[in-house]
């Protein structure tokens, strides 16, 4: 007789998830948050860049999916579905409060966490750099990058084509390559005095 690993049962897949949430069954929307609280909660931190902003955030965005769960479409895209929820929440949240996030640094250290990669100061740099990029550049490297979706996903999710979504990537991507090697570079007065 061979011995089998006890292994956690695998997450429903989307259609059958979508059609126990449209029944208004407690389990799957336990389900459901259990498959995407963490990379949600993650997503709008790296945006808001405040922790107790992106808290907040994070309650809206279930508070949300619970109101409209029993509404989905059969064929719903559940990671695309939320992954839009939390941005646009996060959107409308940026217009009522302020133009521009800077980073909270004290928000790297508590990620998801996680506390090895925030104390990585390679992480910590490339943390910076991906700030400091405009939001949209931001958001299709947190999808794509972080999140795992596909760029067809990834389009859905920001409302554009996904040929769209490739170039935009394929933007982000030069843009953070040139803001983190724009932080390994001394400041050119430091240059100038260590004669490098």
């Amino acid at each position: 007789m061979a011995l089998s690993r006890v292994m956690p049962p695998a997450a429903a897949p989307d259609a059958q998830l979508v059609q126990r949430l449209r029944r208004g069954e407690h389990a799957a929307f336990r389900e459901l948050y259990e498959r995407f609280a963490q990379a949600s909660y993650g997503f709008l931190l790296r945006l808001a860049g405040r922790r107790e902003a992106a808290e907040d955030l994070h309650q809206e965005v279930w508070l949300s999916i619970a109101r409209h769960a029993a509404r989905l479409q059969p064929d719903t895209d559940l990671a695309a579905w939320i992954f839009t929820v939390a941005r646009n929440r996060f959107r409308s949240w940026r217009r009522r409060k302020e133009p521009t996030v800077p980073l909270d640094e004290s928000a790297l250290d508590d990620r998801l966490g996680a506390p090895a990669p925030a104390d990585d100061p390679g992480c910590r740099d490339l943390e910076r750099a991906l700030a400091s990029l405009p939001e949209p550049y931001r958001e299709v490297l947190l999808l794509v990058a972080i999140e795992g979706l596909d760029t067809t996903r990834a389009a859905v999710v920001l409302d554009i084509r996904p040929d769209a979504a490739r170039q935009r990537l394929a933007r982000a991507r030069a843009a953070l390559a040139d803001a983190v090697h724009a932080q390994a570079r001394p400041p050119a007065s430091l240059a100038r005095r260590t004669g490098s």
